[in-house]
């Protein structure tokens, strides 16, 4: 549940003059969405978008489709200092700014990559493995590929103020965020961590000039 919502529903159960936590206040908020009926919810409304533009012979506009859909669920911040491990501690408020800017349009090209190669397969959750009271999970998927075994797509989850958002995808076993560590470490190396912006940058030149 989002800050928001719950100042509104603290805020309607003041002016009823119920107070507390009663069962009337409790009934006036929304149940919790639980993150893997989210991702399910996004990822199936992304597919059917690209099902109907490939049923239709037409291109579907990937990065807008992302930027939309699927960018809003994701913690750049949390993700982007993971991936940069200790020497995110070197990097003053502008650089770290410009180092989550950077790895957010690298994302979104690896994510329309991903997506171009799409054809028709059938995604799938599996039954969510959490406690009650849980701010870390993991939600856990597959994608059905004719002729091929289900490629695993998992999505580390944390519950915060803004709800559920995910801090790293693991495709086959295989972190996204952990696979650039040792490249951004070699990068902070050899030119600091100005060097690795401007790394970042080179890497994603060919998507920011092809963006309207």
């Amino acid at each position: 549940m989002t800050l928001r919502r719950e100042l509104l529903a603290l805020g309607v159960a003041t002016l009823l003059g119920l107070g507390g936590w009663s069962a009337s206040a409790q009934l006036l908020q929304p149940p919790p969405v639980r993150p893997d009926a989210l991702m399910n919810a996004v990822t199936s409304e992304v597919i059917a978008i690209l099902k109907q533009d490939l049923a239709a012979g037409r291109p579907t506009e990937v990065a807008q489709l992302i930027e939309a859909k699927i960018l809003p669920l994701f913690d750049f911040h949390r993700m982007t200092r993971i991936a940069v491990a200790r020497n995110w501690r070197l990097a003053s408020p502008e650089q770290q700014g410009a180092l989550v800017a950077q790895f957010r349009t690298l994302l979104v090209r690896t994510y329309s990559s991903a997506l171009s190669e799409y054809r028709d397969q059938e995604l799938a959750y599996r039954p969510l493995r959490a406690a009650a009271g849980d701010s870390e999970v993991l939600v856990r998927s597959f994608l059905r590929r004719p002729g091929a075994e289900p490629l695993t797509i998992d999505y580390d989850m944390e519950d915060g103020l803004a709800g559920w958002k995910v801090f790293d995808v693991k495709i086959a076993g295989v972190s996204l965020v952990m696979n650039y560590r040792e490249s951004f470490a070699a990068a902070v190396r050899n030119g600091g961590i100005d060097g690795l912006i401007e790394s970042l940058a080179h890497k994603n030149q060919p998507l920011t000039r092809a963006a309207p």
